[in-house]
């Protein structure tokens, strides 16, 4: 694979933040790229995680994070994670400032030495962020990428005020208007949606699930226009040469889509997209519907997969 200009920022962008950390934040933040269980983690609920936390960090250095942060998404999905972040302040107020949630509660950690010939890689994640970028001979591997909302949606007068992830569900459901009955009853293949996504918290997403629901090429081109929608919304989180990539390695492939729940807005549903090397998943099945996650995922490339697997072929060869 050639090696791609998305690299170039996120080095330069990684590098400032290194240099704007301290030495004890420095040691925090910078781990070898061989960690393995640190490396390959993704964790999306609030709970402790490797890394330094922006809490802790100067203006210079928590912006230099949000830099990095901004390499790896495209506008329209940094907004989004903006939108999450800013959802930490929200659910503490809802919760009754029971919990103590925070804004500043998102760490970042960087793997191995940016700008370097050997692998390297970084993660910025909280409660419902999980970024990971792996970056091997000048390929970005850009996977998993985790994104939730609590609330789901913020309304007023029977308006919104604030949903950030309003198009992961609603171009699902224009999806299943755009079936066929027979395609729709095929997609839907639980009645009752489950309590998470189903790869959760998993290191791996290629082994807890078998593609399920109805296939792309069965569906009417409408309706396979609308899955294709779905799909370029998803990979659009990346920036648009990396999305690009991304959609055409998968453009040739079988897709599966997957329906879980009651399909009746305000209920907890869930849904997925399955690939040879694409999963995504979307749920919104706790808080009556009200609480959502999403991730992209790559079952055999999440991680850096990929992009180590065809390094350690050339390296060897």
């Amino acid at each position: 694979m050639a090696a791609d200009g998305v690299h170039r920022e996120m080095s330069v962008a990684a590098e400032a933040l290194l240099a704007a950390l301290d030495g004890e934040q420095r040691s925090l933040a910078s781990r070898p790229f061989a960690d393995e269980a640190a490396r390959r983690w993704i964790e999306y609920r609030p709970r402790a995680r490797p890394g330094v936390c922006i809490a802790d960090l100067d203006r210079t250095a928590r912006k230099a994070t949000y830099r990095l942060l901004a390499t790896a998404l495209s506008p329209a999905a940094y907004a989004q994670a903006m939108a999450i972040i800013a959802l930490e302040e929200v659910l503490d107020r809802k919760e009754s400032w029971t919990r103590g949630r925070h804004s500043n509660d998102y760490w970042v950690t960087v793997f191995g030495e940016p700008g370097r010939d050997t692998p390297w890689g970084w993660r910025f994640e909280g409660h419902h962020i999980s970024v990971t970028m792996t970056v091997v001979d000048g390929v970005v591997s850009p996977a998993p990428i985790f994104l939730g909302a609590n609330p789901h949606r913020v309304g007023y007068a029977g308006g919104t005020v604030l949903r950030p992830l309003a198009a992961e569900e609603d171009l699902a459901r224009a999806l299943l208007e755009a079936m066929a009955r027979p395609d729709r009853l095929a997609a839907i293949v639980a009645d009752e949606a489950p309590e998470d996504i189903h790869t959760a918290t998993h290191r791996s997403a290629g082994k807890p699930l078998e593609p399920r629901g109805v296939a792309a090429s069965r569906l009417g081109p409408g309706a396979r226009a609308a899955l294709d929608r779905l799909v370029t919304l998803y990979l659009d989180r990346l920036p648009p040469e990396l999305a690009g990539r991304e959609y055409a390695r998968i453009a040739s492939g079988e897709q599966w889509f997957a329906w879980e729940g009651p399909t009746r807005p305000g209920g907890r549903h869930y849904y997925r997209v399955q690939g040879e090397d694409l999963l995504i998943e979307y749920d919104n099945t706790t808080d009556d519907g009200n609480h959502s996650h999403t991730v992209l995922r790559r079952p055999h490339g999440d991680f850096g997969g990929d992009v180590l697997s065809t390094h350690r072929a050339t390296d060897h060869a």
